[in-house]
């Protein structure tokens, strides 16, 4: 008896750990990210006006590269990117946002993001007329 009661506690244990660490990476899994722009900015195809908006990447499990963007609330969806991988050597605590270079009074398109902690990140793609990479 006090075999099997032992085997079903450790059985016990093991699923509630499991189910415990899905739930932990569930919050990165989408790199949901919160940033405020404090002057109009480009996305491919779109400026987004000075304000707050919700990135995050999309849930698939076959293409981590396509990353949504939404309003303040995360209600409303206002693009759907693809993106490239991108690297860096170092992981930061915060998050990281590149803007690319504007010709005149444009707005400055974000061209790169890096989520805390992480190495890889999302390099946004635009024709090579329209914003220069950097």
């Amino acid at each position: 008896m006090n075999i099997k009661r032992t085997v079903l506690v450790a059985l016990s244990i093991a699923v509630i750990s499991a189910v415990t660490a899905s739930v932990a990476r569930a919050d990165e899994w989408d790199k949901l990210t919160y940033l405020t722009f404090s002057r109009d900015v480009a996305i491919p195809g779109r400026v987004l006006t000075a304000g707050t908006y919700a990135f995050r990447l999309s849930d698939s499990q076959s293409d981590r590269h396509v990353v949504q963007i939404f309003n303040q609330t995360g209600r409303q969806l206002i693009a759907t990117l693809l993106t490239i991988p991108d690297y860096r050597l170092s992981p930061t605590d915060d998050t990281v946002i590149t803007l690319g270079e504007s010709a005149g009074n444009a707005p400055r398109p974000v061209t790169r993001w890096f989520y805390p902690g992480d190495t890889d990140g999302q390099r946004f793609i635009y024709p090579s007329s329209s914003a220069a990479m950097p």
